[in-house]
């Protein structure tokens, strides 16, 4: 069954006043597979009825919202920002003295990316006082981040072998990870629409893979935020896709070994 053009065109509006994330026509099929269990749970008949009872019923809109937030994440993803985060820009942040050195984990979905983080600094800076504060709009993510459980196939998903050994235990079906890692890590609630999260300014902040999904207005006024909580000489690492140029031009693209880093133009040195 074709979803019908008023139900995907309800469906794109209420999520991209929510969350600011762009569907374009051709995406019926996303929306069809992703509210089709919420459909069931319901007892509608199809998407489109639940659609139309929707309309009405304010209080499943969230979780129409997160159902359509693309939660895409793994271990260590794309590797160079780790190794720069290792090889250049935490040694950096230690000569200037910060301390603790303070990261925003974007978008942070299930929690791959802020216990990534926190795995590299265990690993190779032990004796770094650093707080990392994890963030994304959908509570059923931020339930399984703050848990630390992970099961076998999301585990399959880039973590090294040595770091499975090293950071996590076997609990039944699943693997936790280590207590110390996961306290290190604080998960919040939060829409890149809104002002940043508290516990900054930070000194560097991952927002990757996200700004893919926004128009240009959307991204210059993301980016603005994510400026404003940046402290002086701050770092931000965007998705290998993403890119601040013809977005905005307060930020200068800084190419550090095979990866890169943004850094806001009066903090441009590394």
């Amino acid at each position: 069954m074709t979803l019908a053009a008023d139900t995907f065109d309800f469906v794109a509006t209420l999520v991209r006043d929510r969350s600011a994330i762009q569907l374009d026509r051709g995406k019926e099929y996303l929306v069809e597979s992703r509210l089709a269990p919420l459909a069931r749970s319901a007892g509608a008949t199809d998407v489109d009825a639940f659609v139309r009872a929707l309309r009405a019923d304010i209080s499943q809109h969230e979780s129409v919202v997160e159902a359509l937030t693309t939660n895409e994440t793994s271990w260590f993803r794309d590797l160079h920002p780790y190794t720069v985060l290792r090889s250049t820009v935490i040694p950096a942040l230690a000569t200037a003295g910060r301390s603790p050195v303070r990261i925003w984990s974007a978008a942070c979905s299930t929690g791959q990316e802020p216990y990534s983080i926190a795995m590299t600094l265990a690993d190779n800076f032990p004796s770094l006082k650093a707080h990392i504060v994890a963030t994304d709009i959908a509570d059923n993510v931020l339930a399984k981040g703050r848990s630390g459980r992970f099961t076998q196939l999301e585990i399959n998903r880039g973590l090294p072998a040595p770091m499975l050994v090293k950071h996590f235990e076997r609990q039944g079906p699943c693997f936790e990870i280590a207590p110390h890692l996961r306290n290190r890590v604080m998960f919040r609630k939060h829409n890149l629409l809104e002002q940043p999260p508290g516990g900054g300014p930070y000194d560097i902040v991952f927002l990757r893979n996200v700004l893919i999904y926004f128009d240009v207005v959307t991204k210059r006024s993301v980016l603005a935020r994510v400026r404003a909580a940046l402290a002086p000489g701050g770092y931000l690492f965007l998705g290998a896709a993403e890119t601040t140029i013809g977005v905005d031009d307060t930020w200068e693209r800084i190419q550090v070994e095979r990866g890169c880093v943004y850094r806001t133009r009066e903090g441009k040195r590394i």
